[in-house]
């Protein structure tokens, strides 16, 4: 779909209904559950390996100076500053891979959405082609959430609709450049900013209820719910083209595990 289709598509959106929406993601997170719960196991198991790697060397630096104390004071500063490092670098990486995990997770939805047959790809958007926007579109992810944090509180919580909206819109249209998807989380934030940050909200409250009421552990499972009303906005006021239909037919008709 190009750029001025679907900013007209935006500009012409009608009323959305909010219990309609609501009653929507219910009934969708009820088919994607599962898919919502495995994208946070593979996080997690990413992010492991990498918590390893920034605080081992803390730790055993912490060892060494208690046994010997003073004999490492020269590497205190060395040993800090791998730290800081590596911890920026361990945020970056992980706002990548969850920035592309949670796009894959709306083409998912589509498919169990719409009955479209195909393979549950989580990692389509971490590789190519679309591994190079995937990075490029979280730094601008992360370099907006930076700045609105920067301006104190309120900036963060009007820019987190346009970015997480920015998520659905590379899902569903990754040809497009990484400009014209940022213009149109925001034309799209913009135009329906109030009943995205409430079904956000809500959805978000009922998800950490019912997780709650699941012995905690349940959050894992419900988590992803918060996500779905977003693509029902998207959906509502932008749509599908056909041939994208066909598309993702033929991308689970072609993968082979």
């Amino acid at each position: 779909m190009r750029l001025a289709e679907i900013q007209q598509k935006i500009q012409r959106a009608q009323t959305l209904d909010f219990g309609q929406i609501l009653n929507e993601s219910i009934e969708l997170f009820k088919k994607v559950w599962l898919q919502g719960f495995l994208m946070l196991l593979i996080m997690i198991g990413i992010m492991i390996p990498f918590m390893f790697i920034v605080y081992i060397p803390l730790f055993v630096f912490g060892i060494a100076d208690a046994t010997s104390p003073g004999a490492y004071d020269g590497l205190a500063p060395i040993a800090m500053l791998f730290v800081f490092v590596a911890y920026l670098l361990f945020t970056f990486i992980m706002i990548i891979i969850s920035f592309g995990l949670k796009a894959g997770l709306y083409r998912i939805m589509r498919q169990k959405d719409q009955d479209i047959i195909g393979n549950d790809d989580y990692f389509y958007f971490l590789r190519r082609p679309y591994l190079g926007k995937t990075i490029n579109l979280s730094l601008a992810y992360f370099g907006i959430s930076l700045l609105a944090t920067l301006l104190c509180f309120f900036p963060i919580i009007y820019v987190m609709v346009p970015l997480n909206l920015l998520i659905v819109i590379y899902a569903f249209n990754p040809d497009l450049s990484n400009s014209d998807l940022i213009r149109l989380s925001f034309d799209l934030g913009n135009r329906k900013w109030l009943i995205a940050f409430g079904l956000t909200f809500v959805a978000g409250f009922l998800a950490q209820i019912v997780g709650m009421m699941m012995c905690m552990i349940g959050v894992f499972f419900t988590a992803s719910f918060a996500a779905i009303p977003l693509y029902f906005i998207y959906k509502k006021v932008v749509g599908f083209d056909a041939d994208d239909e066909g598309s993702l037919k033929r991308i689970g008709e072609n993968i082979e595990f």
